[in-house]
């Protein structure tokens, strides 16, 4: 299948793009780990079949050092020893938070403890928006038919 829309050369696509881009860097520029961005949004985009995600943050996340080893077990990131307890935090909310509609309560007071166990207010903040926004771009890349396999890392860096 063919990309049924470029969002970068249709008008009001590149608008959205833009601004989705610099609600982006608010989490960017944020104190949570850029290795934990990374896996959160590797993982949500797993769940949602998201082709172009997948190639985008894998390459990103091995760009900024993040080791094949933990790239290729994010999938089976409970049956894991190489994430801390906090990235495990992290991958839990990322999962219930994806999997809205597989369950009643959204993300578990369980995974919610953990969260709050190893990150600040701010941290959270920045996780629970990476969670939403990821969600939105797998959506739009989906919808649109984005296929992976071309994506080169930094290629979004001055689109802000």
């Amino acid at each position: 299948m063919e990309p049924r829309i470029d969002l970068i050369t249709n008008e009001i696509g590149a608008k959205f793009a833009k601004r989705f881009a610099n609600a982006s860097l608010v989490i960017v520029q944020s104190a949570l780990a850029k290795a934990t961005q990374e896996l959160v949004s590797l993982r949500a985009s797993q769940i949602n079949g998201c082709g172009w995600c997948i190639d985008m943050h894998t390459k990103e996340a091995a760009a900024a050092g993040e080791t094949a080893v933990r790239l290729n077990l994010v999938a089976a990131w409970r049956e894991s020893t190489v994430f801390t307890e906090a990235e495990r935090a992290a991958l839990a909310l990322a999962e219930e938070g994806t999997r809205l509609a597989d369950a009643h309560d959204g993300v578990s007071d369980e995974t919610w403890a953990e969260v709050r166990k190893h990150y600040d207010d701010d941290q959270i903040v920045a996780l629970v928006s990476l969670v939403a926004l990821i969600n939105a771009a797998n959506r739009l890349a989906v919808i649109l038919h984005q296929k992976g396999g071309s994506y080169q890392p930094g290629m979004f860096a001055t689109f802000n």
